[in-house]
Formats: structure tokens, sequence, C-alpha cells
């Protein structure tokens, strides 16, 4: 700890009353939480499965765990828990689903699987889905806030919206029909029922004996309400946010919570990071000017002592073609004058569609580049479609891949229909599948509804059989016919918005068959275990788990990415692009308080350089296949004039010199490609 500044010292080993740390960009925040938790093992004689932190994101929880026992080298940090808040409460439901009214193995529903169930509950109630259009949204906003449907109901100020509400009571019944919740109740769920159950609360609080809050400006009310209620009277928490980096109001958070903690714990003890640890002076001077136009209820100021650094350059190109090629340019034209890497630019933007010209301008330098926040393969639905498949052919048991693959393709297999069967499995305590099976659905369902249904089953009963005597090239032929069986290239091109879309998903599920059988040739080559379908669906999700965490791998490539997924990163040299009106700030916000998040954008952009930082704007720009022209964005004006460098304002051209230093980068940059090749 002998090397922490005086402010991380006090938030450090501050422990008598709740602690409110402000921490700025690059000010070493993550460095105090997880100091204060060795501090807390080591000086406090707190227990480490006592101490609770939490954060938003599983590489900040991953990052932070490691950190801590590095820390601790010997000491003992078994039980310490250290995760997401969705993680905390799913383990709250895992120990207390009996008091929801839950059975043991509740499923997690994705988007896709609570999309599907709001759909089929439209057509039962002959509920037109263009008036309901966003109604899943509207619903993760309503749990987000902490409103009941009920409330909802009572809330509703016309027609469409109550028909919204009345949805959303339905879809929360049909959710616990099926023993499943979706995302967002990993956090309402626990909020509930410590508040209708004041004894399993006060256990939770005997078990939390210290709560440390990470990102704690992106907590939207259920994550407040559960942190007040995890924390009580006692109120032993350190949280730690930076309200100028609140940029997720779209998905609820809510930066006012910061200042609601002051009025709920009076005792709170403010404390303020504002030595930067990343940034040169000029860049923050820039930060500090810029975020200034925002209202604040805590005032901060990041400094530095890294030196002045360079001026910050703001280039105008004439269209986004050449804003592209300009980019590309410099970054060729800087590797070459100071031998740096291709991991050390970073090319951030407002919008994803701002991307598409600088990778084909990269492309043709021959520059690596990776797009941060891409979709993975196991993203794409006909892929969980058809691994769903094979996760219930291989675990029967396992009622999300049940409820997905039920009506996919559509087997007429009703809501209505789901829900009597989910109720009839909860009753007896068995899957879905094992409902399927029982002489006693005869009683609850339709004759018509109680053929189909077993009709699926019996396919199921089929392919498990099946699936249970495969091994090696079997296996492979067994995928086949099962995707043949279903006829789920006709159901691809059936719900495709046109035929290309429908040709590339069935290229993706081939993608996929064919990983399979490299597999399985490969299995019976080394003569190992991956011959079976169950070894190998065990394979995939592991392949799929490794593919989600790639980005945490070390690689030499260009960083392209918005600025919402730059938000905790940082790049030796940042180029921000499209800084014009109604792109940064988008023109959706260009009042308050949208325009107050559309700056703490910039803010965060200009905040991710360390060494030096590069802004562009086009003049021109094509929307909707029309030349119009812009403007340039709002932000540009509100930087220190001095700290800028402006170039390619009329009158403004790049020198002889810089021409032909141009020049010779990119003479250089071919000859280094060819030389490779």
């Amino acid at each position: 700890m002998h090397s922490l500044n005086e402010r991380q010292y006090e938030a450090v080993t501050h422990i008598d009353t709740p602690a409110l740390v402000l921490a700025g960009a690059g000010s070493g925040k993550t460095r105090v939480i997880t100091e204060k938790i060795a501090y807390l093992i080591r000086r406090c004689d707190v227990k480490p499965h006592n101490i609770y932190a939490v954060t938003f994101t599983n590489k900040s929880a991953k990052e932070m765990k490691e950190r801590v026992t590095k820390l601790l080298k010997d000491e003992n940090t078994k039980g310490l828990n250290v995760s997401t808040f969705h993680n905390l409460g799913l383990n709250i439901l895992r120990r207390e689903y009996k008091a929801l009214g839950y059975k043991a193995n509740f499923t997690i529903m994705d988007a896709a699987d609570s999309g599907q169930i709001l759909k089929e509950l439209m057509q039962k109630q002959t509920l037109d889905p263009e008036v309901l259009d966003g109604v899943q949204w509207d619903i993760s906003n309503w749990k987000n806030g902490h409103i009941s449907p009920e409330q909802a109901i009572q809330e509703a100020e016309d027609q469409q919206q109550q028909a919204r509400a009345i949805l959303y009571q339905a879809y929360q019944k049909q959710l616990h029909a099926y023993n499943a919740v979706d995302f967002d109740d990993l956090i309402g769920l626990p909020v509930r029922l410590f508040q209708e159950n004041p004894q399993i609360l006060e256990s939770w609080q005997n078990r939390v004996r210290y709560l440390l809050v990470d990102e704690y400006q992106d907590t939207n009310a259920s994550q407040y309400a559960l942190v007040k209620l995890l924390v009580g009277v006692q109120a032993r928490f350190t949280v730690v946010g930076d309200d100028d980096q609140s940029i997720y109001a779209w998905r609820g958070a809510q930066p006012e919570n910061l200042a609601l903690l002051k009025e709920d714990f009076p005792a709170l003890k403010l404390i303020k990071l504002e030595q930067n640890y990343r940034s040169s002076n000029r860049i923050l001077q820039s930060a500090n000017q810029l975020i200034a136009n925002n209202p604040h209820v805590f005032e901060k100021t990041l400094w530095s002592e890294m030196g002045l650094g360079d001026p910050l350059r703001v280039i105008a190109c004439a269209n986004e073609n050449q804003e592209a090629e300009r980019v590309v340019s410099e970054i060729i034209v800087h590797k070459f004058k100071h031998h740096t890497k291709n991991r050390d630019y970073a090319i951030l933007y407002r919008g994803n569609h701002q991307a598409r010209l600088i990778e084909r301008a990269l492309r043709e330098q021959n520059l690596p580049y990776v797009i941060s926040g891409g979709k993975s393969f196991f993203d794409h639905a006909e892929i969980k479609d058809v691994m769903s498949y094979l996760r219930l052919i291989v675990n029967p048991d396992d009622d999300a891949a049940f409820l997905r693959v039920v009506n996919t393709p559509r087997r007429e297999i009703g809501a209505s229909t789901l829900e009597k069967l989910a109720t009839y499995a909860t009753g007896r305590g068995i899957s879905l599948f094992d409902a399927t099976q029982e002489f006693g659905l005869t009683s609850i369902l339709s004759d018509k509804a109680l053929k189909r249904v077993q009709f699926f089953g019996q396919q199921l009963l089929g392919w498990i059989q099946d699936a249970d005597a495969a091994e090696g090239e079997e296996v492979v032929s067994l995928i086949r016919r099962i995707i043949e069986e279903i006829e789920y290239d006709n159901w691809l091109h059936e719900t495709a918005s046109n035929p290309k879309t429908a040709e590339r998903r069935i290229n993706n599920v081939r993608e996929l068959i064919l990983w399979i059988e490299r597999i399985v040739a490969k299995a019976l080559e080394e003569d190992n275990e991956e011959k079976r379908l169950e070894t190998i669906v065990t394979h995939m999700m592991l392949m799929d788990m490794m593919e989600r965490n790639e980005a945490d791998k070390e690689h030499d490539m260009i960083s392209l990415m918005t600025l919402h997924a730059s938000k905790g990163l940082e790049f030796p040299h940042v180029f921000l692009i499209g800084m014009e009106e109604e792109l940064l700030p988008h023109k959706q916000n260009l009042e308050s308080p949208g325009l107050e998040e559309e700056r703490r954008l910039a803010y965060v952009g200009i905040t991710r350089a360390q060494r030096s930082l590069t802004m562009t704007y086009a003049n021109k720009r094509k929307k909707y296949g029309e030349e119009t022209a812009c403007e340039p964005s709002r932000f540009l004006d509100e930087l220190p004039e001095e700290a800028l460098k402006w170039e390619g304002k009329p009158g403004v051209e790049l020198s002889k010199e810089e021409k032909l230093e141009h020049g010779n980068a990119h003479l250089a940059n071919l000859k280094s490609f060819l030389k490779k090749n």
C-alpha cells in the first residue's frame, strides 16, 4: 500500500462510515477496490467469505479476483465473493428459490427466448405486434426501474400503455409457469425476496459483512434497491464511480444514484480520486473543459504528472471516404515515424455503421484490425437452435433448450399448451421432456394439442436413443438427419427477410456440421473420447466460452470499437472519428438530458487516449444515398483552443515535408507487406 497516493490510501483505509469514491478516468479505481479487499482481510479481520465485491462485466470481476489473489499471495482468499450484479442475484436465487415459488432447476431465458414467449402471448391475445413494437424493451425498463406488472397497469396513461402492462403481467406468469427467469429478474427477484421476507434478508445481511461496488454510476433503480437492502442499517460499504462516465441511460443506468447515496446514508464519506495515471495534461485539460459544460452534483478536476503532451489534432475531411483514408494514412505515417505496434492504436466511433469504410481502408493497406463487440459464431440464432437440439438430446432435463426448440420450426404447440405442460411438469417435479412421455397429459390437453406434444416427445426420444448408440461418423449422420427431419432449411427460408439472409444462415449451419465432422475425424485419429455426441456438445460449449473470452487475448491489431465499448480501456494513440453534429452528439440526443450523455460519451472517448488524440469530421457525408453538408460537432468548440491543432480547414494544407513523409511511410508499409508475403 506504500505506493498509493494520499487519496487512494484514504479510500482504502476508510471503514468507519459508508464511502463514495468518486474516481476519475485513469485514477486507479480497480487498485483501490482490490487493495481495500486485502486491507479488510489483513487488518480488519473480515473473513473472505463475508466480503462481496460486485461489478458489471465478467472480465472486470475476473481481473479483480486475480489481482486480490496476487496481493494476498499465500493468504487464504477462499470463499471471497467477486462477481457481476447478475451473478450475485443468481446466487441469491439459487439459495432462496423456494421462497419465490420456483423449483431448483429454474432456467434463465435469453432475449431471444423472451421474445418468442411475448410473440406467442400476442398471438394468443390477438394483439397487434406493430402496436406493441418494442414491448420487450418496455418490460426490461419496468423491471430495471423495479416496477411490478400491477404497478405498470395502475400507472398506464393510455390504452396502448395498458395493453403493454397487461402483456408484461401475462409474460411474468408465463415465465413462472415455465420455472424460468429472464436476465432482469436476476436483480428484481432478489429485491422482491428481501422486501417480502425479513428473515431471509437478515441472514443475507449477516453474510455480507462488507460490500464493494464498482462502476456505481451504471446502477439502475433495481440494483440500487438491492445494494440498499444488502447493506441495511450497518451500511458497511464502499462504492466507486464516476458520474462523468455514465453512458448507459438507454439501459436504465441512473447516475443520480450517486447523489441519492448522500440522502439515504447521511454519514457517507466522499473521497475524490483526481490524479490520472493514463494521459498527458493536454488530453486531461480538454476532457475537463468539455465535461464542465454538464451540470454536476460533485465537482472534480483530473490532473497528471505525465507532462503537457502533444496538441490534440482536429482534421477536417471532404467526405467520409476521405476521412477513412486519412485516418489509415495517419496511422501508417505514425507507425513509420515512431516504430509502434498495431495494438497501440484505436479508432473510436459513435455508431457501428461508421466502421465499414475504415475496415475497407485498413484492408486495402493490409493493416490487421479487430472489431470489439463483434458477433460470436454461437450468437447466431440458427447456431443457437441447432445447439439447443443437441443439448436437449444429450441432457433431456434442459428445459431452456426444450423451450427454444419446441416451436422451431413451428409445430403449432401454442403458449397455452406450453403453460399447461410446464404447470404439469412443475407439479410432478419433472422436466418438460419427461412430461411429454406421461399418460397424465391426456387429462389436461385437448386431443389436438396432445397429439402434437406427444409427437414431438416421441421424435426427441428416438433421437436420444439413436444418440446413445451413435459413435464417430454415425454422430455426424445423426445430426444431418435431425436437421433434415425437422426441415430446418425450409424454416430458415420461410422466416428470413430475404433469400440472401436465408442462404447465409444455412451456410452457418453447414459450417457447424463441418466443424463437428472435424472434431470427430480428429477424435478417431487420436482415439480420444470426442466420438460421442455428449462429449462433442461439451467440447463446443467450452469453445463458445473460450471464443467469448478471445477479447482478453493479447493481439497486435488496430482496435475498432464504439465509444460505448471503449469504456474502461486505454490506448497510446486514439482516433475519434465522426465529430459532427447529429453524429456526436447523435441527432436523437440534441436536447437535455440526452445531450449531457452524448457529452459524457465524447469525454469517455477523449480519456481513452494516453499519448495522442486525433479527432476527425467530414464536411459532407452520404445520408440515405444523398450527400449532405455536415457541421463540426459543438463539442469541438467546447475544447480549449490552445490545446488543439486544426488541419484541413480552408487555407490549412499539409506542408511539402508532411506530404513527403506520408509518401515515404506508405512506401515503407507496402515494402513491409511484400516482404511478409
